[in-house]
């Protein structure tokens, strides 16, 4: 765990992600993410600890967690885990 950073779960951004009715590219992403959690916030998931939130798209986007182009996406529902 990294000291002196607030740590986020993933979940979080994917509840924004559903809530705000948007669709994003990943630079509209990263935007959001940084005005809502702040730039020096860092996430974990189940699997990993301590990402960034350019790290933590990626991390999403690798497992195939969003629909849509790479320019407008949303995050895709039936891929939510819920634990």
């Amino acid at each position: 765990m990294i000291e002196n950073r607030a740590q986020i779960h993933g979940h979080e951004v994917i509840e924004m992600m559903m809530t705000s009715g948007k669709s994003y590219s990943r630079e509209t992403l990263l935007a959001d993410i940084i005005a809502k959690f702040g730039s020096e916030t860092r996430f974990f998931t189940c699997s990993a600890e301590g990402m960034t939130a350019d790290e933590l798209i990626t991390f999403l986007e690798e497992r195939d967690k969003f629909q849509g182009q790479s320019e407008s996406f949303e995050f895709d529902p039936s891929k939510k885990c819920d634990h």
